[in-house]
């Protein structure tokens, strides 16, 4: 039986997400001291890498959330 075409849109949105995610972590904590830089007697990256990473897991699952229902209601 082949997938239904939600679970397929399920399944990309969900890996586009965590790629989002994983890309944003790991490019903020690896390039934080080159964040520094730009702003100077401001911690940006110190900044960036304990609390960014936080914000935009809240946002990617806010976004999950909302494009979820835009996916329920079609259905």
């Amino acid at each position: 039986m082949p997938p239904d075409l939600h679970d397929t849109h399920h399944l990309w949105l969900k890996a586009i997400l965590l790629t989002v995610w994983v890309v944003f972590s790991f490019g903020v904590c690896f390039f934080a001291r080159d964040l520094q830089a730009w702003v100077q007697g401001w911690q940006l990256g110190y900044w960036m890498a304990a609390q960014g990473a936080v914000l935009m897991f809240m946002l990617i699952a806010l976004v999950y959330c909302v494009v979820m229902d835009l996916f329920e209601r079609s259905a």
